[in-house]
């Protein structure tokens, strides 16, 4: 039911990393989260939920507020 909007939501999150020029490494690192994790997220190849409080620390890491991950306007 929701896999196309996890599959917005990690495209967005890895148009804003490339936005701010951070690797996946860089992110994780920042997010405090595995690279492997942040990975998973952004090719939406995660098959659990992702939850709210991963999404808005990877949006803090990112230095964006959280709707633009989670609002269906935008770049993606």
């Amino acid at each position: 039911m929701f896999t196309q909007r996890y599959k917005r939501i990690g495209l967005k999150i890895a148009y804003y990393r490339k936005l701010k020029g951070y690797r996946q490494e860089e992110l994780a690192r920042r997010a405090q989260i595995s690279t492997s994790y942040l990975s998973r997220i952004e090719r939406g190849n995660y098959t659990k939920s992702v939850s709210l409080s991963a999404i808005l620390t990877i949006a803090l890491a990112l230095e964006i507020d959280i709707i633009e991950l989670l609002c269906d306007k935008g770049p993606n």
